[in-house]
């Protein structure tokens, strides 16, 4: 729930810094002058790829939600089985131990979207965010297309 709202207050406040530099754009493109024009639609441009970045996320979260819900009711989520340190961090090579199985998991049945979601959550708790996501996006692709 925490990550919910912590999603939920970044989104706001970025949609209202959206709101604040295209309003700052608007006021540039209305000067009229041809290097406030070209500074206004630079900055409307901004705000723009902000909101599909934010759209993009949104949406690769709700999905992979969708799959955790799936996977949850199946009693399929994978064991939270990692040490961790005094400190409460993860143990490196524990991470690195459930990693390795995740991935055999995953060569022995890649197209099965349950091991990519597994590999995923694997690849996060390694600290290996880019992967991670790759994987989460494989598992949600391989998801939509058995439905």
């Amino acid at each position: 729930m925490r990550a919910k709202i912590s999603y939920l207050v970044t989104a706001a406040v970025l949609v209202f810094y959206f709101v604040l530099v295209g309003s700052r754009g608007v006021l540039l493109i209305q000067s009229g002058t041809v290097v406030t024009v070209t500074f206004g639609i630079a900055v409307l441009i901004l705000p723009l790829i902000g909101v599909w970045f934010l759209w993009k996320n949104t949406q690769f979260v709700r999905r992979a939600n969708q799959l955790a819900a799936e996977l949850d009711a199946e009693g399929g989520l994978p064991v939270d089985e990692l040490r961790r340190t005094s400190g409460g961090r993860i143990d490196r090579d524990s991470a690195d131990e459930v990693f390795a199985r995740r991935k055999a998991e995953t060569e022995a049945a890649p197209d099965d979207w349950r091991s990519w979601f597994r590999l995923a959550v694997a690849y996060h708790d390694a600290r290996d965010t880019p992967r991670a996501r790759k994987a989460m996006q494989r598992a949600i692709a391989l998801r939509q297309a058995t439905r």
